[in-house]
């Protein structure tokens, strides 16, 4: 047996998951003196320092960041690799793990997975949304199976495939002097408060692919999680927004807003499903993308009736 067990590289993954040695020895249900114990062996193996201590908290060394990198993308396989022969165990076909990277892109999802699941009966899903958008990261780590997007990022080992076409709009309040536009200039926007998820400003269409090429910045930008808060500012006349435009069609039936094309030719976008090539001949992954490129939108978002 080697030095290196898959033991130590957990007990890195749980420090570096949970933050403390403590939260650690938790999730691993060992004592803290018996992850101490088993690390310490291995640096007397391997006449190497994993990691020191400064105060409460533990510092990696150059040995302790190596094996940090390498259990992230080693662990989760693992994890991956037992959970689906448990599901082969138990009859299942397996779990297909979707990874969101961006706030509209999740009430998207949420009109898809219903067919999916009725198409399925034998496959379940998990969502995942806490990736800091950093779901490339998740998907080549094996964390998910399934990435959506409206940023691809091409790397050698995916494949991007787009799904659902969109523009991207300015919305404002029904009252908002922008309202009667049928398009907005950068500059009208310069004197705006905008209203924004919280992303970098470097992921955000209305600045990348709209204020910032024409070098304009607007007079105050807020970040909000919840679509529905920031609808509601924007129909009070708080700010204004960007979104999709199939996103104001269905909340426009609930608050006063009214998207306004940006520019004079628009932004048009795509959502994108982001997948490892070597799992492209899975077949219920494959059933998912094919479920999400048919899906018509008239029926995704139908209108209604105040």
């Amino acid at each position: 047996m080697g030095m290196l067990e898959r033991i130590h590289l957990e007990i890195i993954y749980a420090i570096e998951q949970c933050g403390s040695l403590t939260a650690a020895a938790e999730k691993l249900c060992l004592t803290q003196s018996a992850l101490s114990h088993t690390i310490k062996k291995l640096e007397q193996l391997t006449g190497t320092i994993i990691w020191t201590r400064e105060g409460r908290s533990l510092r990696l060394t150059q040995t302790g960041l190596y094996l940090r990198d390498l259990a992230k993308r080693i662990v989760p396989q693992m994890e991956l690799a037992e959970e689906q022969m448990q599901q082969y165990a138990q009859g299942k076909r397996g779990i297909l793990r979707i990874g969101v990277e961006c706030h509209p892109c999740y009430q998207w999802l949420q009109k898809v997975v219903n067919p999916y699941l009725k198409s399925w009966s034998d496959v379940d899903i998990d969502i995942k949304q806490k990736f800091n958008f950093g779901g490339i990261g998740a998907l080549l780590n094996y964390e998910i199976d399934l990435l959506v997007t409206p940023d691809p990022l091409w790397k050698s080992r995916l494949s991007f495939l787009p799904v659902f076409d969109y523009e991207q709009v300015l919305v404002v309040g029904s009252s908002h002097p922008l309202a009667s536009f049928n398009t907005v200039s950068p500059k009208q926007l310069s004197q705006e408060t905008l209203i924004t998820y919280p992303v970098e400003k470097e992921r955000l269409d209305i600045f990348s692919l709209f204020l910032t090429p024409a070098g304009i910045i607007p007079k105050e930008h807020k970040t909000l999680e919840t679509t529905e808060i920031i609808f509601q500012m924007v129909e009070n006349q708080r700010g204004i927004s960007a979104m999709p435009l199939w996103l104001v069609q269905e909340y426009s039936y609930k608050y006063a807003v009214t998207p306004v094309r940006l520019g004079k030719n628009g932004i048009f976008k795509s959502i994108y499903l982001g997948t490892r090539k070597d799992d492209l001949t899975i077949p219920y992954l494959n059933a998912f993308i094919e479920i999400a490129k048919t899906t018509n939108t008239d029926s995704l978002f139908p209108k209604r009736s105040r």
